[in-house]
């Protein structure tokens, strides 16, 4: 090879290289990182040690083999026997400390129940229900109970609710003393108490309003058992195969643990039926009008007296009660009234005293009108300036009168204003026959929750077509404004529109009924079980859900529970399944309410309280 050739063939090589490193440059890749960590951090030492006896610190410690964060520990770290003073909780770097502040009870096991708050920092793998234990005696209680916690009027289950353990078996303790030993609810309404020892207990679910560990407020969800539990325990095994292919085993391996029981607890939560009534601020929202609220609803309707003005008549308002019946409206028919920026009157109604008792409550009230309205005209102008026709301001009335309707429907009419001497004759309701329109009766009676409100009812029958109408300035309201002109038709839907409903029911042994349920859980229908069975007829074609309820008293409403009568709430029951009702079907379906576990009954579908999703990780991150 000549020189020239040479010389040419390492600016080639140089070329190349230089090529080679600058690709290499453009192209900067992270430096891998090994398998992708999908492990929970591993305890490597703690301070004490794991289920040391004889402990006199309040220092626990315990350290990790990564760095680690620890998730809002004042709610999901717990310590048993609770604490009445906060303890300290904190992560450092790989270190978790707890500071308990407390004095300790002498020969008492304590637990440090992290629950699932303990993560790494980086990948946030979770240490799933990781606790810890010392004792201050010689002996480290090693007992556990466990069970579930719903609520009981729709069983949702209830995450955060305090779970507590009495050994002071009389029904005062659980007003008066703190638990004894204590758990939480987790997502799924599940519980655990640990490090319990061996006796007799009750045991009680407590929403803690004031984190005091006593059921010492009226307002606070609570339940109980029944009965009293021994925790105790039996030697049981665990089955493990080995397989050789997916139809060979090769080994079965029996593996001997310890079973805690009872492990099938099963509470449900209620609120009593505490009722401590008073009422809040009045009001004038308008100069016709004044309103009295009450926290609760009233069965008696306060009679206001006039102490700075004289009515000129004895009927000097009229009173609309709000759907709540918490609130009360009073309208002034006395326009003189109006033009007094203040009405100071005194009111006597019932409130609860001390001991939660109804008395007789004198109280004196201003209502202020502080905006008032600016004088309408109601005078129309034309083109040129001049005075025309004043406009006529009707009373407003709504009437749902139109479209299609259903079997079990009302015709609601509504007034913005009280109304005088109303009556049926206002109205017209008429069936169409061919082409012609029969007057009709039909029944007409007010709204028992509201006072501006009324109802038309008539016995509708399928594919019937009727049309309502109310004449101009029949109606006047008790400030003289008369109605304007209505008429609306409206068809009642056909038979083959609709679906129905037969539910068999089986496991019942006291009265009940059947709640039909939409997919938000809402009441749809509700019949009563007879003869073994639910009838729903006309149902509009959907998925519905059951729900029943065992009507000990046979009032047609769940009643809650009682600690003090110990009576508990009424036992509440889901079918398992959706019930689909098709347009022109007949559906029987039988529903054994025992057959499921109640934990199990309630649809997912259908339930609020779902538990979470776990997040797949994004390894190409």
């Amino acid at each position: 090879m000549s020189y020239k050739g040479m010389q040419n063939g390492l600016l080639g090589l140089l070329v190349v290289f230089i090529s080679l490193w600058i690709y290499s440059c453009a192209n900067m890749a992270s430096p891998s990182g090994g398998p992708y960590d999908e492990d929970p951090p591993k305890v490597v030492r703690t301070t004490p040690e794991f289920n040391q006896t004889n402990f006199t610190g309040k220092k626990v410690e315990i350290v990790f083999d990564e760095l680690i964060q620890i998730e809002n520990p004042n709610e999901n770290v717990i310590i048993t026997p609770p604490q009445r003073t906060m303890p300290v909780i904190r992560a450092q770097g790989k270190k978790v400390v707890v500071e308990l502040r407390d004095t300790l009870k002498e020969n008492t096991t304590y637990t440090i129940d992290f629950t699932s708050s303990i993560a790494d920092n980086n990948e946030k793998n979770v240490l799933e229900n990781f606790s810890f234990a010392f004792s201050t005696g010689d002996v480290i209680d090693s007992l556990e109970v466990s069970g579930l916690l719903l609520n009981a009027r729709d069983l949702e289950p209830l995450s955060g609710i305090t779970i507590g353990l009495h050994s002071n078996l009389e029904d005062s303790a659980f007003r008066t003393e703190p638990f004894l030993r204590i758990s939480r609810t987790n997502e799924r309404g599940q519980f655990t108490i640990r490090n319990i020892a061996p006796g007799t207990y009750r045991i009680y679910a407590l929403n803690d309003m004031n984190r005091d560990y006593m059921f010492d407020q009226p307002g606070e969800e609570i339940a109980f058992l029944d009965s009293l539990i021994t925790p105790s325990f039996e030697l049981t095994a665990r089955y493990d195969t080995v397989w050789v292919d997916s139809l060979t085993i090769d080994t079965i391996y029996a593996r001997e643990f310890n079973k805690f029981i009872p492990d099938d607890i099963q509470l449900r939560l209620f609120k009593e039926e505490f009722i401590r009534q008073y009422m809040t601020r009045p009001d004038r929202s308008s100069e016709n009008k004044f309103t009295l609220h009450f926290n609760e609803p009233v069965e008696q309707i306060p009679d206001p007296v006039p102490l700075n003005f004289i009515p000129e008549e004895e009927d000097w308002y009229f009173v609309q009660t709000a759907d709540d019946k918490r609130t009360i409206h009073y309208w002034l028919r006395d326009s003189l009234l109006w033009q007094r920026d203040t009405l100071e009157m005194e009111v006597n109604y019932l409130r609860s005293d001390s001991m939660n008792i109804l008395q007789p409550q004198l109280d004196t009230i201003q209502v202020i009108l502080r905006n008032r309205p600016q004088a309408q005209d109601n005078k129309k102008k034309s083109k040129k300036g001049e005075e025309e026709e004043t406009e006529i301001v009707f009373l407003g009335m709504n009437i749902n009168a139109t479209g299609t309707k259903e079997m079990q429907d009302t015709i609601s009419v509504t007034f913005d204003e009280p109304v005088d001497g109303l009556s049926k004759d206002f109205f017209h309701l008429s069936q169409k026959a061919d082409t012609l329109w029969n007057p009709v009766d039909f029944d007409f009676f007010p709204d028992t929750t509201n006072s501006l409100n009324y109802f038309i009812r008539r016995n509708w029958r399928y594919g019937e077509e009727y049309k309502l109408e109310v004449d101009s300035a029949s109606i006047y309201s008790i400030y003289g404004k008369w109605n304007d002109g209505f008429s609306g038709e409206f068809k009642i839907r056909n038979k083959d529109e609709y679906g129905h409903l037969y539910i068999y029911v089986t496991g019942v042994d006291t009265t009940s009924f059947i709640e039909l349920l939409n997919k938000s859980d809402a009441v749809v229908r509700k019949t009563k079980v007879v003869n073994g069975g639910a009838l729903f007829m006309d149902l509009k074609p959907d998925t519905y859900y059951a729900r029943l309820i065992l009507d000990v008293n046979n009032n047609g409403e769940w009643d809650t529970g009682n600690y003090e009568l110990k009576l508990q709430p009424e036992e509440v029951f889901y079918c398992p399944k959706p019930l689909e009702v098709m347009q022109h079907f007949e559906v029987e379906e039988n529903w054994d309410v025992r057959a499921v576990p109640l934990e199990k009954q309630k649809p997912l579908d259908i339930t609020k309280n779902k538990p979470k999703e776990t997040t797949q990780r994004n390894r190409n991150r």
